[in-house]
């Protein structure tokens, strides 16, 4: 007769109270080892959180000769070697004295221009482009409304209520009559719940063309031709922030109306800046929150306030974060007559 099999010893009910320490908490034990938490900390945090101490503790002690633990930890490597060489070549770019100011620039010749900002990636401040446009002499909130206030627009609204207005821009996005806006701007005092953006689309509008009108002359790097495609406008109160981000090319910004203090930080310090969710940063720079983000201490930010009648140059892949000080419009082209299209990576995690 052949044995019967013999049953497993039944699993030891878990204790009331006890969390389970399930596949999302082993990847939180992965996750944290690989930014080198000590086991220690994570056994106090664990326990903490209501999970077994007696399941935690040789979870965490098995993970470091887990293979697939050992395969992301040379991956980790690799990205370490990449990090350690953009913070080298920004420690060379920081040499420069002159490194954390934002120069105020007239006349600068193409070629310069070239060599120095776009191929040598430096934000610039250009304070001769707007001289001979209309628009200096014509826009304001009242000229809005007058000449285009019986159409609709597209703005951002509830954003205070918003920590990720910005992500989740496509949530706040309300139609609206550009007069009845124009009133709620002047009427409503520094607020950063509603603005009119890039993202709004407006000239492209046939009833918004006289806007592209009242532009003259721009840089000698940009291609006027393309001007009406790549072209956006911004209304907005005083105290309208745009997070931490980066663009994926190049651009221009001009302001008609009012000041912007605009922060920049180099893409070489991305690492630095917790970017784990397509082109967003999650750190405030009005109060970054060190405890959280402690790389962000290294960071090197630099800042201008623009005037009425002057152009940020925006390099490729410089984060910024720009806050209106004054009812602000302004006006943003990335027609530049060099390649202008690049391609970015960008993670999307959700869950740090």
């Amino acid at each position: 007769m052949s044995t019967p099999p013999v049953a497993s010893p039944a699993p030891r009910p878990r204790e009331a109270g006890f969390r389970a320490l399930d596949a999302g908490w082993r990847q939180w034990i992965a996750e944290n080892r690989l930014r080198r938490c000590t086991p220690e900390s994570m056994l106090a945090t664990m326990v903490q959180a209501g999970l077994d101490p007696a399941e935690c503790e040789p979870a965490i002690r098995a993970m470091d000769s887990d293979p697939v633990f050992l395969a992301a930890r040379q991956f980790q490597q690799l990205q370490d070697k990449l990090a350690s060489v953009m913070a080298n070549q920004q420690r060379l770019l920081e040499l420069d004295p002159l490194y954390g100011h934002v120069e105020k620039r007239s006349q600068v010749s193409p070629g310069e221009f070239l060599d120095k900002y776009i191929v040598g990636s430096r934000p610039v401040v250009l304070t001769d482009v707007g001289r001979d446009w209309p628009a200096m002499g014509r826009w304001s909130p009242q000229d809005l409304r007058e000449r285009f206030g019986h159409l609709d627009v597209q703005v951002q609204a509830e954003r205070s209520a918003d920590p990720n207005y910005e992500r989740n821009k496509l949530d706040h996005q309300r139609h609206t009559r550009l007069a009845d806006f124009v009133d709620r701007v002047l009427a409503g005092g520094a607020t950063n719940d509603y603005y009119l953006t890039a993202n709004n689309e407006l000239l492209s509008q046939p009833g918004f063309a006289p806007l592209l009108d009242d532009i003259g002359s721009l840089p000698v790097f940009c291609d006027r031709s393309e001007l009406a495609r790549r072209a956006s406008f911004w209304f907005g109160p005083a105290g309208t922030v745009t997070p931490l981000h980066h663009d994926t090319l190049m651009l221009c910004h001009t302001q008609i109306v009012g000041r912007k203090r605009w922060r920049f930080i180099s893409p070489l310090q991305t690492p630095l800046l917790y970017n784990h969710f397509e082109v967003y940063s999650p750190v405030d720079l009005d109060r970054p929150d060190l405890a959280r983000y402690p790389l962000f201490a290294q960071a090197k930010v630099l800042e201008v306030v623009v005037e009425p009648g002057e152009t940020v140059f925006l390099p490729l892949g410089w984060w910024h974060q720009v806050t209106s000080l004054d009812v602000s419009l302004s006006f943003s082209y990335s027609n530049i007559a060099v390649p202008n299209e690049y391609r970015f990576d960008n993670p999307r995690i959700t869950n740090w």
